[in-house]
């Protein structure tokens, strides 16, 4: 089949039409005619057309949506000779088509929400068909003040074409949108030519946002790849999981592709009245086992999301996701928070909530000095699977901890059973009820911190008010019975003063553990040859204290390591979480052969009636 050809039908109709205006012309000459024009003008124009169409295709994939569409408008503009084009994608979040991209560039419409509800935007994207508009100043779905804005650019006429993409997974919907092109003439009579010239163009829009969508899938995947690796290398190691080294693992390995300076992981108490931070990256920036609460509007909206969604002047907020681009005006912000984010020079927080059977408990909180406008789908993607994984290692972390701190009160309910045993053994149960009963008491209450212990993977306990001397004092009996199992002989123990009452709050669980680990700690750390393990107590302004001594020397280079709870096992990891988590912390001294660990808690004293 030849192309072009022209039938005698449309020959008859070119003839009639030429010779309404006057034109005769015969069949021969208006055959020349045509065939003049399909090889001087046709394929001129064509050539053109397909310039601008591989100009189109050619736009980096790499460039964001909105830069993309801004490079189509572009084109668009220019090819039809049009005054302005502005590209709208539909976000189904909101129910409204938001501006991506226009050209030139109408910053006063980059934020502004269109409406589906009987306007010509939502016309186009309900019947997937153009909608011309030849005099704007008489169109009934232009509103007074569009009407006046468009004629205060010289803008008269408008075509709309809808924009289609199909999804890329299950969980997504299919994309629309529509490509407006503003012209100065008024009572434009589009042609059919400019409209399937326009309809070209958007389904060119689609290609190119497949192909970039198709790109940051593959991006996506690589990422979560890594995630998994690291992730996954971490949690297979025998010596168990620590948040801070999967936190220097994991973090970096996005950091540079996301463009993001810090990361934090928070976690949500059982009372939902506050939340921890567990983990942080870079660590020395952020206070681990600081306690929040939920009231922070921040905080508050994260926890509890309740709406309204979209996209507001200096935040957007989503249910899985808000995104702060502009922190020196949140609203969500408190003013100490804003000035924090300002010194650091953040320019951009993403909070992404993590749930639990539909229930937020943990989030993480990802800060970054770009100032970036808004988070692909795909990157927001990234960051859930990455707190999702982090979520199984600060699991499995808690796990290691408790199955670690199973050990002190296995040792003393084994000990003290023994004790019994042999009392029993010996026939003077009457003679030895006193000490029986003593061992019986420590065996029931050390067998319901066994029990506490395993519950605390699901719940964090209350804070109560504590006497710090009198946990001291127990643990260090209790202790006495672990070195008795180890055959320590050699192991002098002494108490060198108890200040009681020695008030602080908090939870007694978790006292118990930062004891427990020290003492056993202390007791290993004694030469085999013998040597001393001592407590003491005592008030030092606001802080109440508990030392824990024993012979033996950390060297001076190690101590610093030590500190930040570095040492051989998990014992001083450990101290240093629930320390921190209690809003106190750790001294360490150690010179003339003795090494003291001092813990400072914030005294509690209760307030006296009036």
């Amino acid at each position: 089949m030849e192309l072009f050809k022209i039938d005698q039908q449309l020959t008859q109709s070119l003839l009639s039409a030429l010779q309404e205006k006057e034109c005769n012309l015969s069949p021969d000459d208006l055959a020349a005619v045509i065939e003049q024009i399909k090889e001087g003008v046709l394929s001129h124009y064509v050539h053109l057309l397909i310039s601008q169409i591989e100009n189109i295709l050619d736009i980096s994939p790499n460039l964001s949506e909105r830069e993309i569409l801004q490079r189509v408008a572009k084109n668009v503009v220019e090819f039809l000779g049009a005054e302005a084009a502005t590209l709208r994608i539909y976000d189904p979040f909101q129910e409204r088509l938001i501006v991506f991209g226009s050209y030139p560039d109408w910053e006063m419409d980059r934020n502004e929400a269109i409406s589906l509800e009987d306007t010509i935007a939502g016309e186009v994207i309900k019947s997937h068909q153009c909608y011309a508009v030849p005099d704007i100043g008489k169109e009934e779905k232009y509103s007074a003040d569009k009407k006046q804005r468009m004629a205060s650019k010289g803008i008269h006429s408008m075509l709309a074409i809808p924009i289609s993409l199909s999804r890329f997974s299950l969980k997504e919907v299919d994309t629309e949108g529509i490509l407006q092109i503003y012209f100065k003439e008024k009572d434009k009579d589009f042609t059919p030519l400019e409209t399937k010239i326009a309809e070209t163009f958007a389904r060119r829009v689609s290609y190119v946002i497949a192909r970039k969508r198709i790109l940051d899938l593959q991006e996506s995947s690589t990422i979560k790849d890594k995630i998994f690796e690291q992730i996954f290398l971490k949690l297979g190691r025998r010596e168990g999981v620590k948040m801070k080294e999967l936190f220097n693992l994991v973090i970096p390995e996005v950091a540079d592709i996301m463009r993001i300076q810090r990361c934090a992981l928070f976690s949500v108490m059982g009372d939902r009245q506050s939340v921890i931070l567990e983990a942080g990256f870079p660590e020395e920036q952020h206070g681990i086992g600081t306690v929040f609460s939920v009231r922070e509007p921040y905080i508050d909206a994260v926890v509890n999301p309740k709406g309204p969604y979209g996209e507001f002047e200096d935040e957007k907020i989503y249910s899985n996701y808000i995104h702060i681009h502009n922190p020196e005006k949140s609203r969500l912000l408190t003013p100490a928070l804003r000035g924090f984010l300002k010194l650091q020079q953040i320019h951009s927080v993403l909070y992404i909530p993590l749930k639990v059977e539909d229930e937020v408990k943990y989030f993480l909180v990802f800060d970054a000095q770009s100032h970036h406008r808004r988070f692909s789908d795909e990157k927001i993607e990234i960051f859930t699977f990455l707190g999702k994984e982090l979520m199984k290692g600060l699991r499995l972390e808690k796990m290691d901890d408790i199955l670690h701190d199973f050990k002190n009160p296995a040792i003393a309910v084994c000990g003290f059973a023994r004790r019994v045993r042999k009392f029993l053994e010996d026939g003077d149960y009457l003679g030895k009820r006193e000490k029986i009963d003593q061992a019986l008491e420590i065996i029931q209450q050390e067998s319901a911190r066994i029990q506490e212990l395993g519950l605390t993977l699901y719940e964090e306990g209350r804070e109560t008010a504590i006497d710090l001397s009198e946990i001291l004092r127990k643990r260090f009996c209790i202790n006495e019975e672990a070195v008795r199992e180890l055959n320590r002989s050699g192991i002098r123990l002494e108490e060198k003063g108890l200040v009681s009452p020695l008030p602080i709050r908090g939870n007694l669980l978790m006292v118990e553990r930062i004891m427990d680990n020290l003492l056993n700690n202390a007791s290993k750390a004694i030469p085999e040859i013998g040597g001393e393990l001592s407590i003491r107590s005592y008030r030092k302004e606001t802080w109440a204290v508990a030392e824990i001594s024993n012979t033996g020397e950390i060297p001076a280079e190690d101590r610093d390591r030590y500190l930040q709870g570095e040492g051989k096992g998990r014992g001083l990891h450990i101290t240093g979480r629930l320390v921190k988590r209690h809003g106190g912390k750790i001294e360490l001294e150690s010179q003339k052969g003795m090494t003291t660990f001092r813990i400072l808690f914030p005294l509690h004293e209760a307030k006296q009636p009036v």
